[in-house]
């Protein structure tokens, strides 16, 4: 039971044996013995007001003066402002309820439900109130701000689950054989220059490290795209920090980055190369350029090269978000990315404690936005699709290589 539950119900077993004054001061010495903020706990646990506590406390710091007061009689003194105003309490509730349910006339429909707009509403339909008032009156109504939670996702594909059931035994062939298992996909772009980054960094005290107030790109430094390529079963990273346009040629050329950088280092006998990915962005299943841009990566590798997209509205459980991206996130918390060589560093410089390593190379190289594939480029893939899914799943062939 939580300290505020105990509280009340210390205060709900007193109430038939104490007077008014009795019960003040109780309150107060409960507000006095949680410190700082126990006037307001205690006022939500007891009923007892934050001004009825407040005098305890004097009373309690002058207990002389406290002596032989007079108790006020039970039902006694000021009125509170809902016995007074029976309609205010239906007329709050009202105006905070969801929009679908309020009144379409009010103005409070497409604005911030602050407490001082609930109160000028409530005085503009003839309630004598504050917003301190309309405070406390919510807390008793059970209302509490709230933020938006992530929670919907939106229709799913009815093959959802059979597709994470085929990308799985894929990955467990795959790795069975000794053959490589990537996850890809693109970070978060990123300002370059002194704007504020998410997160806090351990700073001397009252020193932060100043930021623009505005995120306006700085047109000589621009944003980055850092395409991530995963290694499931060695927990290494790669990614190629892209300074130009974040097209499928990017993304198939950070693929060749990591094979010629770590891939065939790790892989010298492979013949197969399987990619999960997302089902849409630079590396979708439909983007014609993604794979025209593989055919040109199995040719030049010799690698048959197979590839299992997430199915739609997935993207967030691709292995690369939660075993890569996040801990660079961390990493950089509350660092100001102020350079490409200060984000290239970063991303290089992240571990964890079960041995995560990633390398990072700066890509300065143009990726025009545009391209058309024409219907012969892509008839001339060597495209083998999947019986299950095959616009998901699919393996492209290296030209010299049988079916």
């Amino acid at each position: 039971m939580v300290e505020s539950d105990v509280i009340k119900r210390r205060f709900e077993l007193l109430a038939p044996v104490v007077d008014e004054r009795t019960r003040r001061l109780l309150a107060a010495a409960e507000a006095l013995s949680l410190g700082w903020g126990g006037a307001t706990a205690v006022s939500k646990a007891t009923g007892v007001s934050r001004r009825a506590i407040g005098e305890g406390v004097k009373e309690l710091s002058q207990p002389r003066q406290g002596t032989g007061r007079r108790v006020r009689r039970e039902g006694g003194g000021r009125k509170k402002t809902v016995a007074k105003d029976p309609t205010l309490l239906a007329d709050l509730e009202r105006l905070v309820e969801p929009v679908t349910r309020g009144d379409p006339e009010s103005p409070l429909r497409w604005t911030c439900k602050s407490m001082r707009k609930l109160a000028a509403e409530l005085n503009g339909m003839g309630h004598r109130t504050s917003q301190h008032l309309v405070a406390e009156l919510l807390h008793e109504l059970g209302y509490s701000l709230q933020a938006n939670r992530k929670t919907l996702e939106g229709a799913s594909h009815p093959d959802r689950d059979a597709q994470f059931g085929h990308i799985n035994e894929r990955v467990q062939a795959f790795q069975a054989s000794g053959d490589p298992v990537i996850s890809v996909d693109t970070k978060k772009k990123k300002l370059v220059g002194d704007f504020k980054n998410g997160g806090r960094e351990w700073r001397p005290r009252g020193e932060p490290e100043a930021v623009r107030v505005h995120d306006f790109a700085i047109k000589e430094l621009g944003k980055v795209n850092p395409y991530g390529v995963y290694d499931v079963a060695k927990d290494t990273g790669w990614v190629s920090v892209g300074v130009d346009h974040d097209t499928a040629t990017f993304a198939v050329q950070s693929i060749r980055g990591w094979w010629g950088s770590m891939g065939q280092a790790e892989y010298p006998m492979a013949g197969r190369l399987l990619i999960t990915a997302d089902g849409g962005g630079s590396n979708g299943s439909r983007v014609r350029l993604w794979k025209v841009g593989l055919q040109k990566l199995a040719n030049e590798t010799g690698l048959a090269i197979s590839v299992c997209h997430l199915p739609p509205g997935t993207s967030k459980w691709n292995k690369i978000e939660h075993r890569l991206f996040s801990f660079i996130s961390q990493n950089w918390r509350g660092r100001p990315l102020v350079s490409h060589e200060v984000i290239v560093n970063l991303i290089a410089a992240t571990t964890t404690k079960a041995g995560l390593s990633v390398r990072c190379r700066l890509d300065t190289n143009p990726y025009p936005a545009g391209l058309k594939v024409s219907d012969e480029e892509m008839a001339a893939i060597r495209i083998q699709q999947d019986d299950f899914h095959g616009e998901w799943n699919y393996t492209i062939l290296p030209v010299n290589q049988p079916n």
